[in-house]
């Protein structure tokens, strides 16, 4: 089963929880046990598995990355200003992978799944979930 997450996002670089959106996902798909895809579409947006216990760690993530890749200084900025937001998409990576168990997402109490916009801010950003159920024996 695959269905596409449709997101607005507010600031340049904000991290989103969608978990709730990818659970939901699963639900509707009615799959026991496999695996299950989110995929970020976008040059400069990616997804990460991350803490969920408070935004401390979501404004951490954003304030590295910042430190890591500042805005301003890359080839890439000549042609429309965002070059640092490619290098962060392409650090943290578009996709991830949770195991399916028991018809639940194989997360731990403390993660959660966040979309990463480093563009932002946008209208239509777009995250691709796809979930493969085991073969049974």
């Amino acid at each position: 089963m695959r269905q596409i997450i449709h997101l607005s996002t507010r600031q340049r670089e904000e991290l989103i929880d969608i978990t709730p959106q990818v659970a939901a996902t699963l639900k509707a798909s009615g799959v026991r046990d496999g695996l299950l895809s989110v995929y970020a579409q976008g040059a400069t947006a990616a997804t990460m598995i991350q803490e969920n216990w408070d935004d401390s760690v979501q404004t951490d993530v954003v304030n590295l990355l910042r430190k890591l890749i500042p805005r301003g200084v890359w080839l890439h900025d000549q042609q429309d200003g965002n070059g640092d937001a490619h290098l962060k998409a392409g650090l943290v990576g578009p996709s991830e992978t949770i195991p399916v168990i028991d018809g639940k997402l194989g997360l731990s109490r403390w993660q959660n799944i966040f979309f990463c916009e480093f563009d932002g801010p946008r209208n239509d950003r777009r995250v691709v979930c796809t979930v493969l159920a085991d073969q049974e024996g």
